[in-house]
């Protein structure tokens, strides 16, 4: 049976990119014959409140695109809450450690931006391997002035994989990504590791994401293998664009659901973004169990959407 999974941040409100992504989520699962699990990645506890958290489930609810398991309903493989299973993380951390793989950095942010390390195309820095090599005694002596964070090598290799609606990709984990973080400064553990375990430990067969995280997947991929867990097939969606071009986030209040929700009903909100998905051939009002049986991957643009002005 396929898996699907909506793995918000409940740093705030839900915009119309995260509404966007949640809905084909589900419906992809469920066109399927599938089932859908909310996962709360909360991995920030500060930034990410539990009061968020439930609010982002209300709100999912109001909209119909309810899970059939996680969030705070539980399930079998709970708890659903990132921020609760920090014992999981620590076991496969464990793994890659006993393997010979991680490794301390104490590199700032600055430091590397400012350094004459490799960028990708999308100006993110590619992470030159500066402490791979230190002694002992480097570490101890910077471990006196600031902890570090905690890096895994990785090999210089190609990974290609197809992705359900963009078709293939292929990135050099060496050359176009470098040693990347699993483990923070501050003791938490890091996203790619721990969505890899969680989407795994879950049983997720289907990951619906947006295509800003399309990079990110050839370093999951060499996890799961690494790992020994089963990796899902991915599926990268378009962005959502404001009418002006910009990307939304959690900032743009006239995007958020808090301010779609004093304008319009859940069937407006839902066939409004059906359309400019691609779902429908008007913005007329539907509830998400409508769209199911006609959904196909073959309608979604594999280009960003720009919002038509006036639409919300």
């Amino acid at each position: 049976m396929t898996v699907g999974r909506y793995a918000p941040s409940p740093s705030g409100r839900m915009h119309l990119g995260n509404l966007c992504c949640c809905l084909l989520a589900w419906l992809s699962a469920k066109h399927q014959g599938g089932r859908v699990v909310l996962r709360i990645e909360d991995l920030d506890a500060m930034r990410c409140p539990r009061s968020f958290a439930d609010l982002l489930e209300a709100d999912l609810a109001w909209l119909g695109l309810s899970a059939d398991e996680g969030g705070s309903a539980g399930g079998p493989a709970g708890p659903y809450y990132q921020s609760e299973r920090a014992d999981l993380y620590q076991y496969y951390y464990d793994r890659l450690a006993g393997m010979g793989l991680v490794y301390p950095c104490f590199c700032t942010r600055s430091q590397l931006h400012a350094a004459s390390a490799p960028h990708r195309s999308d100006g993110q820095v590619v992470y030159p391997g500066t402490c791979r090599g230190l002694t002992p005694e480097q570490v101890a002596e910077k471990s006196r002035i600031r902890p570090p964070a905690w890096r895994v090598m990785v090999p210089d290799e190609e990974i290609t994989f197809t992705d359900g609606h963009l078709g293939q990709y292929t990135e050099n984990l060496a050359a176009d990504c470098g040693d990347f973080i699993v483990r923070r400064a501050d003791g938490g553990f890091a996203y790619q590791l721990a969505v890899v375990v969680d989407d795994a430990l879950m049983g997720v067969t289907q990951v619906v994401r947006g295509a800003d995280l399309l990079s990110s997947t050839p370093r999951q991929l060499w996890l799961y293998r690494t790992l020994g867990l089963p990796a899902p097939e991915f599926y990268h969606l378009p962005l959502l664009l404001a009418p002006d071009g910009r990307r939304l986030s959690k900032r743009d209040g006239d995007q958020s659901l808090e301010h779609l929700q004093a304008k319009y009903t859940p069937e407006q909100i839902i066939g409004k973004l059906a359309w400019v998905c691609g779902l429908t051939d008007t913005p007329d009002p539907c509830r998400p169990a409508e769209l199911v049986d006609g959904f196909s991957w073959e309608k979604v643009p594999r280009q960003d959407i720009c919002l038509p002005e006036g639409l919300f």
